[in-house]
């Protein structure tokens, strides 16, 4: 008996000192997320927490003082048992556990199982078995998203592809017939759609370094007016629209990585054009928390009730092409900065997308 435990010399004490832990162990697991089913070495359960219970169809009441193969009622696609299946009492003195495996509970529910088998000293014969379920769901909507992403991709690399292919085709079938306008219009537009794969590539890499927390930056003082002036150079070569950058002589540096500022810049002044209209207007201003830069277009703008869906992987208006990754990305590598995204009402109607960033300050 554990001396720190308290019990009574009066018969029966033992038997209420232990129906008083077990009470204690279901109200500790009653409260996980996930499902636990205990049973001890004659594979008769003890303990079932109401989540368990839930996904088997039954009661903890029903369950407890049952044999496990009669409580763990999941099974896999040919109807064979989770206990008849991996067998958990039996085989090498070395085995420790059951790994997690889908299983079909009795709704038809997809549910998630492993197991932990414990053993007596030395390693003995099994003493108790924990069996672990959780819903599927979660795993089913992550598959989703994995999906999704792979028909994103897929849709957005066919596009610039298929141009590429087209001209180069083209040029490849026709060059003695061609003048050269035409192969520089082609060879141009070939350059253009490379140069969206690349970007296309950098913003799925550094999406999946953002999730995984590994994204890396070089940060230096970087002169705000001079990369959107690069970038607007840059955007107009492929969208004549018209793009105004309105910043003061003495907007001080950032402290910013340039290759990450200029892909922020791109995205949200591409977004802009995408979703608005001309003008587009890309204003910089000094603030007391930084340096402040703002994206204005003349669209449609983004309604209140959805902004703070707007920073969601893969989250479109629905009214023109995109990958829905852009504000998902712009969000995060600004944040990765110290700064801050917000989304408002431009003074045109349209949308304001509103960055921050830190400024940078020298040493004295």
């Amino acid at each position: 008996m554990d001396p720190a435990v308290d019990v009574p010399d009066r018969p029966g004490a033992s038997e209420d000192v232990t129906a008083h832990m077990v009470v204690d162990a279901r109200q500790a697991v009653d409260v996980l997320p996930d499902g636990v089913v205990i049973a001890d070495d004659r594979a008769v359960v003890r303990l079932v927490n109401g989540r368990a219970a839930s996904l088997l169809g039954t009661t903890p009441e029903a369950a407890e003082g049952r044999l496990l193969a009669e409580v763990l009622t999941v099974t896999n696609q040919e109807g064979v048992s989770w206990v008849a299946c991996t067998r958990p009492y039996d085989g090498l003195v070395t085995r420790t556990g059951v790994p997690e495996q889908s299983w079909i509970s009795p709704s038809g529910e997809e549910v998630l199982v492993t197991a932990r088998i414990h053993r007596g000293p030395g390693l003995g014969p099994v003493s108790d078995v924990a069996v672990s379920l959780r819903s599927g769901r979660a795993r089913a909507r992550l598959d989703r998203d994995r999906s999704d992403l792979v028909a994103t991709v897929a849709h957005e690399l066919r596009s610039p592809l298929t141009g590429v292919k087209g001209f180069v085709q083209a040029l490849l079938n026709r060059w003695d017939r061609l003048n050269d306008e035409q192969k520089k219009l082609m060879l141009t537009t070939v350059h253009a759609d490379s140069d969206r794969l690349s970007r296309l590539i950098t913003e799925l890499l550094d999406v999946a370094r953002l999730d995984t927390g590994r994204l890396s930056m070089h940060q230096r003082p970087c002169d705000v007016p001079i990369l959107v002036g690069r970038v607007i150079e840059s955007v107009r070569a492929g969208a004549p629209h018209r793009i105004a950058l309105v910043a003061p002589d003495d907007l001080p540096q950032i402290w910013a990585d340039p290759d990450k500022l200029t892909q922020v810049l791109t995205n949200l002044i591409e977004n802009a054009i995408r979703h608005g209209s001309d003008p587009v207007t890309v204003t910089a201003s000094e603030e007391e928390e930084g340096v402040v830069v703002q994206v204005d277009d003349s669209g449609d703008g983004i309604p209140p009730e959805i902004r703070r869906r707007a920073f969601t992987k893969f989250w479109t208006t629905g009214q023109r092409g995109g990958s829905g990754l852009g504000l998902y990305l712009v969000n995060g590598l600004v944040r990765a900065h110290g700064g801050s995204v917000t989304i408002d009402d431009a003074p045109g109607g349209g949308a304001r997308i509103i960055t921050t960033w830190p400024a940078f300050v020298a040493e004295e």
